[in-house]
């Protein structure tokens, strides 16, 4: 019995069986939806809408006026076993005048399939304003990392000449880009993850392409109302480039200041442009989008974030309807550098 694990129509399957005479397919639609999620790195969920975009966006090492460090807890499907799982380590920083630097860590586990890595980042900051008061920012950043895949079989059974039973595991290289502006209460961002193309040895070169390139760009605008109250809309557009794969988030987070610092909280809405075709008796063929509901909650506690994030996929034809929970911690440290005149809270700490 071999494993491999397929691009099938945009679905993501997970575990695939290979036999001489049957294949036997079982798919894992998750957060990700229509990805592939063998492709992904670190897969882009809604972290960044928790104080944390550093973790998909180079160019945010060291754009705020505090160093930062937040620590993520992802589980999917408490109903499931060996459901997938993802931790988060990102830690990041200015030094000196204009350039930030920066680190990730992360723990990806699905079953039988698991992936660690390590990604430092460089960012250097460009201020076109006439003072620290009227904040005018142009960032550019750079990462680089190492990547391990592990495949464990020794739960395999079947016999198939390919499996050994062992712990097999390659290791891979590579670099994501981007860059950031923030004008007053304005702000985009524009990244492209995984610019190098890898062949691994764990996937068949027609199941995973060496094509790992993902394009970012998000937008949004902080209002600030009377009370205390600021209302953040924004969008996330991803594009895959190997296979065309569009999808956009639309999001609104709420700001409260009150005595011991802030509270928030929000919603995000995802959708992907793409149909894909699945089919639960093996005759009709059938077809959904990728749709999720993620709202989240969070606080700011003098130097200490606290937020908790959860994810609802909302298609026909799903593994659980438990959904997705994730907690994210913070804490920034340091000497600040002065608070903007704005209401931008990624960079005003």
């Amino acid at each position: 019995m071999g494993i491999k694990t397929l691009f099938i129509s945009g679905i993501e399957a997970r575990a695939v069986f290979l036999a001489p005479k049957r294949i036997f397919i079982i798919l894992f639609i998750s957060l990700s939806g229509l990805t592939l999620k063998a492709q992904e790195v670190i897969p882009i969920y809604s972290d960044y809408l928790t104080d944390n975009l550093f973790l998909i966006h180079p160019s945010m090492a060291g754009a705020a006026n505090r160093n930062q460090i937040r620590l993520t807890a992802r589980q999917q499907w408490f109903d499931v076993d060996n459901a997938p799982s993802l931790q988060t380590l990102a830690i990041n920083g200015r030094v000196g005048e204009k350039l930030g630097i920066g680190g990730i860590f992360f723990n990806d586990q699905n079953g039988n399939f698991s992936k660690i890595g390590a990604y430092g980042t460089v960012a250097y900051h460009l201020l076109f304003s006439r003072s620290e008061v009227d904040l005018n920012q142009l960032s550019f950043g750079i990462s680089a990392g190492i990547i391990q895949h592990r495949l464990d079989q020794s739960s395999f059974t079947e016999f198939d000449p390919i499996v050994n039973g062992n712990n097999v595991s390659d290791m891979f290289a590579n670099m994501d880009v981007g860059m950031s502006y923030y004008y007053l209460d304005f702000y985009a961002h524009l990244a492209a993850k995984n610019i190098i193309s890898v062949n691994r040895e764990l996937f068949y070169s027609d199941a995973v392409p060496s094509n790992q390139r993902k394009y970012l760009f998000s937008t949004g605008y902080v209002f600030e109302n009377s009370g205390g109250w600021s209302y953040e809309p924004s969008i996330l557009f991803q594009m895959r480039e190997a296979t065309n794969e569009m999808n956009i988030d639309l999001n609104m987070k709420v700001y409260k200041n009150v005595d011991f610092g802030q509270i928030w909280g929000g919603l995000s809405y995802r959708n992907s442009f793409e149909a894909t075709e699945y089919t639960t008796d093996g005759e009709e063929i059938k077809s959904q989008q990728l749709r999720y509901i993620t709202p989240f909650v969070g606080l700011d506690y003098k130097d200490f974030m606290f937020g908790y994030t959860f994810s609802y996929q909302f298609n026909s034809v799903v593994l659980s309807n438990n959904g997705f929970h994730q907690i994210t911690i913070g804490y920034d440290f340091g000497k600040s550098r002065g608070r903007w005149d704005c209401k931008c809270p990624a960079v005003n700490n």
